[in-house]
């Protein structure tokens, strides 16, 4: 019975912070490319992550997820996160959507109910797809002399083939993330293929579904261009520094905090950005927009009500990805 009462409690905490919500589907098709001519897209909205109290300890800067920008197919959440000592993510499940972990500062480790447990390090990634459910904890490493974890965690939806898959995690540390140098090695420009690619280099990393992310390293004031595939959603999040986007259009200087939703037009083939500060650093996030609902239910996000009431009978009976919920804890969460 205490068994019954932590999980239905569980839930409903997942549930009172993310929110249920339904999202109907907002599927651009695809664009064809008009001409060969490079064309840069533009920002047609910002939004200011202001920071907010997490947890016991934790501050995380919310964009995509908030009231501000709910609905960003395929992106379902955005936070750029710091946890202070005593704080993290303890035991709480997942099903349908990949959570993609890209530590800035510090470690995290992680453990989950199929055996799999290991440690993000600061310039790693954690690319997990949950599938059709798994149940793990992220703990920030935390100590005497040990930097302050920080880092980003993105939610990106599944296609509907894709969401009662087995689960799998795509991980790499610092020196298995390729980096491109649009200028040469010594240039002032590195940008991390973190998936996609960028200016002739892949990333290992294979998503389910269209995803290309990069974190661009400004040493000095410089410029790049990076493609985006046609038709897909995309955005920019300013972590440090400050970028001008389409200068040959747009004068507006950008600063830390902020994402930057970007156009889709016929001919913009990809984004141009400026660094007007030396270091500067952002990411450029892009992803193929899926022609399917979304409704969320704390960590479950399927495309039906039906389904999301299966996830929840799934999880209470322990079925279905969730057969340890009623007995699997972690060594790192407790």
């Amino acid at each position: 019975m205490y068994k019954a009462f932590l999980v239905s409690f569980t839930l409903l905490a997942f549930a009172f912070y993310y929110q249920f919500r339904y999202i109907s589907s907002t599927h651009t098709d695809p664009i064809k490319q008009a001409d060969n001519m490079s064309a840069s897209r533009q920002v047609i909205k910002r939004v200011l992550a202001v920071e907010q109290a997490e947890g016991a300890g934790a501050r995380v800067r919310r964009s995509i997820g908030s009231i501000a920008l709910r609905n960003l197919s395929p992106f379902l959440m955005l936070d750029h996160f710091t946890v202070s000592n005593g704080a993290g993510f303890p035991d709480h499940p997942h099903r349908g959507q990949a959570t993609v972990t890209y530590m800035t500062h510090g470690s995290s480790r992680h453990e989950d109910s199929a055996g799999h447990r290991g440690e993000v390090v600061a310039g790693g990634v954690q690319w997990m797809c949950a599938g059709k459910g798994i149940i793990h904890a992220e703990m920030p490493v935390q100590g005497p002399g040990v930097p302050e974890p920080r880092g980003l965690q993105l939610w990106v939806d599944l296609p509907k083939e894709y969401k009662m898959m087995e689960p799998s995690y795509q991980e790499l540390g610092p020196s298995g993330i390729p980096s491109a140098y649009p200028e040469g090695p010594d240039g002032p420009v590195q940008i991390k293929v973190i998936s996609g690619k960028s200016h002739g280099v892949d990333s290992p990393v294979r998503p389910q579904g269209g995803c290309w992310y990069f974190h661009v390293i400004f040493h000095r004031r410089s410029s790049i261009f990076q493609d985006i595939p046609a038709g897909w959603t995309s955005f920019l999040y300013i972590l440090k520094g400050k970028i001008k986007v389409n200068s040959a259009a747009e004068s507006l200087e950008e600063e830390p905090y902020h994402t930057l939703v970007l156009s889709s037009e016929r001919n913009q083939t990809g984004v141009a950005v400026e660094a007007t500060e030396d270091e500067t650093e952002l990411v450029i996030i892009a992803g193929e927009p899926l022609d399917q609902g979304v409704v969320q239910y704390g960590p479950f996000v399927m495309t039906t009500k039906e389904d999301i009431q299966q996830a929840l009978l799934d999880y209470q009976m322990g079925r279905n990805g969730f057969e340890k919920a009623h007995t699997w804890q972690s060594e790192i969460g407790h």
